[in-house]
Parts: C-alpha cells; structure tokens; sequence
C-alpha cells in the first residue's frame, strides 16, 4: 500500500516551520522558512499564497511528492483572528492545491499538541488565548490589540516598563529598579531628555525591547515590588483572556489550560504563572489544570493533520513518535531543546 503523507505548518511573526510526516508518524523532512503572515508581507493574502506555495513545493519536490499526495496538513498561522481572515487564509491553501486541511490561529497548536480539547494562552511577543471543546467547537479571546484585551506579551511588558520608568519621573509613581535599565537602554542621562528618546528610539525601533522584558523578571527577582506588580498586572490580563475561552466553552470542571511562548516558557520569576492560576480559577470559578508548553507548538500541527487524517485522536505512541522527532529536528538545528 502507498504511503500516505501529511503536512503540518507552524507560521508565525517572524518564521514558519513546514513538517512533512507519513500517516504512521514517521519523520520525512523539515523546512524553515520566513514569516508567511499576511500581516507582516507587504501584499497581504497574496503575500501569504506566494510565500506558502514557494515553500510548499519546495519541500514537496524535494521528496519527489506533490500536493495531492498529501492527506491532510494543519495550518496554524498568525494573524488567523476573524472569520474574515480565516476565510481568506482557506482560499489561499485551496488555492495552492489542498482539499483536506485545517487554518487556525497558531494559539490552537499548544492545545493539539499535548490534547484534543482544552485551552491555550499565548504569551510571546505578543498575546492571544484560544480553545476547543468537548463537542469540536472554536473560540479564539483576543490577538487583535488592546483594543480586545491584549495587554500582555513581551512587547507590552517592555512598554509598560517603560510607560511606568516615565511616570515614576514625571508623574509621581513609584521608583523602581527597572527604571535606571530602562533610562540606560533609551541611552538617557537626563531625564528631560526621556519623552524625546521615547518618541524618537522606541518610534523608530532602536530600544530592545526583549531586554526589557527580561530585566522586570530579574527586577522582580530581587524583590522589586513595582516589578512584580507589573507582572501581576499581566497575569490578570491574560487570566481573563483565558478564562474567557473556558467559560464560553464546554470543558468540563478541570479544563486543561496550555501556557505557551517565550514569556511563559521562559520568565525567570514565578509571579506571572502562580498568579494565573489563582486568578483563572477565581474568573472561571473552576479548578483549571494549568500546564506549561514543553513541546514545541509545531508538534500540535502534526498531531492535528494525523487526526484529521484517520478521523480520530491518535494513539499516545503515535503522539510520542511525532513529538521526539519534531524535538530532535528543532534541537538539531536551534541547538537547544525546544
């Protein structure tokens, strides 16, 4: 019998990972390209097909293989918010050649690749929370601005670092130590000088912003309240995004909530995750089962196209030989563990 192939596609900000598997979980290659986000690709959707479709057929012509071999492919992609959005990301991947497949926001990756139903909270650059229930259905809280709650993420955290260093000069707030590394990173020595660096460095992104980011969990490390207010303040945004896709979803009395991202995987202070999990119970008025991400988000695609593709939610040693191997190809190329 012919092998029967599946694709899975983990398409964020800043890059996409493609992942070519059989149907029995057997690794056949990778490919990393850029960002394919209609938002950050100077000809929107169209960017989108002619990223996607390049990358596709690469991958595809180099195993001898073309789109109809494929079975199934989940794409999760960023910039998937609206039902306007997604339908233009449907036609795009139809238009490449695909019949059976999946578009969703990358949010719902972190919940396939550890569960079939659940909710996951995204906390990376920027933010997004996203779950799916016992009976299959959607729903996405947020990853279009603070217009909808999303003032969380590393660029937020880095902003509002910042917003709080001007205020605890200008409008009587609390000093704090993040105030001096955020004065040193906007290359101010007099602070008459901060709304033009502000204006200028940040406007024209000169300020690294990640920095900043990482300096308020170290600030909150070493006991700065001011820090960890912040961070507070963060946990309680993203709580509420969360607990909003758990309470407008059926999950049951012990939903699984999923923390992915940088910011999550890697915050060096516990404050932002012990005060989710007491606020997302608080909100939800469940006990939610609050786990951080350790497999990469791209696993989930795959997981996803194999059940898409057999009708059912794989086996746990078919999840495990699609994982190890996404792990090891990452690592392999990251250097580190993902």
């Amino acid at each position: 019998m012919d092998k029967k192939y599946i694709l899975g596609v983990d398409g964020g900000n800043t890059k996409t990972d493609y992942f070519l598997f059989t149907n029995d979980g057997e690794f056949i290659d990778f490919y990393r390209d850029g960002t394919c986000s209609h938002e950050r690709l100077s000809d929107s959707f169209d960017g989108s097909f002619r990223v996607m479709s390049k990358a596709i057929m690469k991958i595809l012509e180099k195993n001898n293989l073309t789109v109809p071999d494929i079975c199934a492919a989940v794409f999760g992609l960023a910039g998937v918010d609206t039902p306007y959005q997604k339908q233009k990301l449907e036609e795009v991947v139809t238009k490449i050649g695909f019949q059976n497949f999946r578009v969703v926001n990358d949010s719902f990756l972190g919940i396939k690749a550890v569960s079939e139903f659940g909710v996951c909270s995204i906390c990376g650059t920027g933010t997004s929370a996203g779950g799916i229930d016992l009976k299959g259905n959607y729903l996405q809280v947020g990853g279009i601005g603070a217009i909808v709650g999303d003032e969380a993420g590393g660029s937020w955290l880095a902003r509002r670092a910042i917003r709080q260093t001007f205020d605890a000069l200008y409008r009587f707030d609390q000093k704090s130590l993040i105030n001096q590394i955020v004065l040193d990173e906007l290359q101010v020595n007099d602070k008459y000088y901060l709304m033009e660096a502000i204006s200028e460095r940040l406007g024209k992104r000169l300020v690294d912003l990640t920095k900043i980011t990482k300096a308020v969990f170290e600030c909150a490390n070493q006991g700065d309240q001011v820090c960890i207010d912040l961070l507070k303040e963060m946990a309680n945004n993203l709580a509420r995004s969360a607990g909003g896709c758990v309470s407008n979803l059926e999950l049951g009395d012990h939903p699984l909530v999923v923390l992915a991202g940088s910011v999550w995987v890697k915050g060096s202070n516990p404050t932002l995750v012990n005060e989710f999990k007491k606020l997302i119970n608080q909100y939800t008025q469940k006990e939610c089962n609050v786990i951080i991400l350790t497999v990469p988000p791209a696993t989930g695609a795959i997981i996803w196209a194999l059940e898409l593709a057999s009708g059912s939610w794989p086996c746990d040693d078919l999840r495990n030989k699609v994982t190890n191997a996404v792990i090891e190809k990452l690592s392999s190329i990251e250097g580190n563990k993902c």
